[in-house]
């Protein structure tokens, strides 16, 4: 039973002018025997040129891609694993791959009869460049079923799915150029175009002097990344000293609170107990107040006797 991913493979490795015509072709052909996967087949969008390369790049030079993305892996790796010689030149071999690929993505492109604008070609970078930071991103741009260009800074996942031609798309690799059958009858790129690839022959040059620009501003980002590190690091020992200072304090406080708190409750006992003697007091006091009060009225008495 023919699947939308199967019928897309198909679709999304052809060229690009004959992407239209040739879907809206097999969603009708579809429609008398599937009318669901029809629907799903006549939805499927038209890639943007950027998403186009970088989908024949990834059926013409698999192995190239597939490179590329396990530099990426490894660089996400070595991300998480904090190894700083490793990832240091892991990114330099990173921004080489990117370069040399985008480079033989415009050759690919030319080759099928597609000229590669600058802008489209920084769109190519930036999607290559966003598979090797990104595992999502990884996946899509394997799946070759891009409608729109992928942009990632590594920071966090991306949300790829309005970059595919389908949701279930990432997961899925597609065919390689050589084992990309025809659409029913319709010539495939193969059949059109030969598959011949222009090499570029200042390739290896432009490699090089990207390669080189890479290496530069990496070091120029490892001296200012070790420069804010180790500000860091002296601005966490200043607050480590500081805490210290301060728990030393507040314990010194702790143990005065304690000793007034003591010193509270021992006047609260002596304040009691002078109470209860003052009143005794005065009771001995009333008492004997009237006692003189009737001695005195006697004397009075006899006196005037």
């Amino acid at each position: 039973m023919t699947t939308l991913l199967e019928v897309a493979d198909r679709l999304y490795g052809l060229p690009l002018g004959d992407f239209t015509p040739t879907r809206d072709a097999r969603a009708r052909e579809l429609r008398a025997e599937d009318r669901a996967l029809a629907t799903a087949v006549k939805a499927l969008r038209k890639p943007a040129t950027a998403a186009w390369v970088v989908n024949q790049l990834v059926r013409g030079e698999t192995e190239q891609v597939d490179q590329l993305l396990a530099v990426g892996e490894a660089l996400r790796e070595a991300q998480r694993a904090m190894s700083a010689d490793e990832l240091r030149a892991l990114t330099r071999q990173r921004r080489q791959v990117t370069a040399a690929v985008t480079t033989r993505a415009r050759a690919v492109a030319r080759g099928l009869g597609v000229k590669v604008t600058g802008a489209v070609g920084d769109q190519v970078e930036a999607t290559l460049t966003a598979a090797m930071v990104d595992a999502d991103c990884a996946a899509a741009v394997r799946s070759g079923l891009l409608v729109a260009p992928l942009a990632s800074t590594g920071v966090g996942s991306t949300d790829v799915a309005a970059a595919l031609a389908a949701p279930e798309a990432l997961g899925f690799a597609a065919s390689g150029r050589e084992d990309g059958p025809e659409i029913d009858g319709a010539a495939g790129v193969e059949g059109r175009h030969g598959m011949h690839v222009v090499p570029d022959p200042d390739a290896h040059l432009k490699a090089v002097a990207a390669a080189d620009e890479a290496l530069s501003e990496a070091e120029d980002q490892l001296v200012a990344a070790t420069e804010v590190e180790a500000a860091a690091r002296e601005e966490v020992a200043q607050l480590e000293a500081r805490g210290l200072q301060l728990q030393s304090e507040l314990e010194e406080l702790r143990r005065r609170l304690a000793e007034t708190e003591s010193a509270a409750e021992e006047a609260e006992d002596e304040l009691a107990d002078a109470e209860e003697t003052a009143e005794e007091a005065a009771r001995v006091t009333a008492t004997a107040t009237a006692d003189r009060d009737a001695a005195q009225a006697v004397r009075d008495a006899l006196e005037e006797d």
